[in-house]
């Protein structure tokens, strides 16, 4: 099977292949520029035979302090139930600032994780329908998965002292 995969990426999608050591997993997986993931996995979808139609997991890995040359890495594992559960994994290697198209689009099911991606590594998805915070309050400092993220954080009483502010402006009153 992964054969069939790499030949229908190397003669569609070369152009959108990166050439890049293969990391030591058990899951074959290949590196993507950016402006491919979408056409990519959509391909990956719509193909009869390969038919990846599953989408089972999408997050990000933060490389700083490696010998891996790009800062992030956003991982997409795909699924094929057709083909007895085969899966492979798609990386797209991202410099922090940049941004990865959103899969919405194709995958309903991307919304919450690329939120969660931007909440937590502060990687931007374009075309989200609604790329802001999920997990973290909109006022949170930061991006909490990151390597460079301070271990005691930034300190968080800047959390309790604006909710209070925030309640103490409420009129509890208002709509009995």
């Amino acid at each position: 099977m992964i054969e069939q995969v790499e030949e229908f990426l190397q003669k569609s999608f070369s152009h959108f292949l990166i050439d890049q050591d293969k990391k030591n997993s058990n899951i074959p997986h290949f590196y993507i520029k950016p402006e491919g993931i979408v056409p990519i996995i959509q391909a990956l979808k719509e193909h009869k035979t390969l038919a990846f139609q599953f989408l089972n997991d999408l997050t990000a890995v933060d490389w700083l302090g490696t010998n891996i040359s790009t800062r992030f890495e956003v991982l997409y594992l795909l699924k094929s139930p057709k083909n007895q559960h085969f899966q492979i994994q798609l990386r797209v290697p991202v410099e922090e600032g940049d941004s990865v198209p959103s899969i919405t689009s194709i995958f309903k099911g991307a919304n919450w994780p690329e939120r969660e991606v931007y909440d937590l590594f502060g990687i931007e998805f374009l075309n989200h329908p609604y790329m802001e915070r999920i997990l973290l309050p909109d006022n949170f400092v930061g991006y909490p998965l990151r390597k460079d993220y301070p271990l005691e954080g930034p300190g968080q009483d800047y959390l309790i002292e604006n909710l209070l502010e925030i309640h103490t402006k409420e009129d509890i009153t208002e709509g009995i």
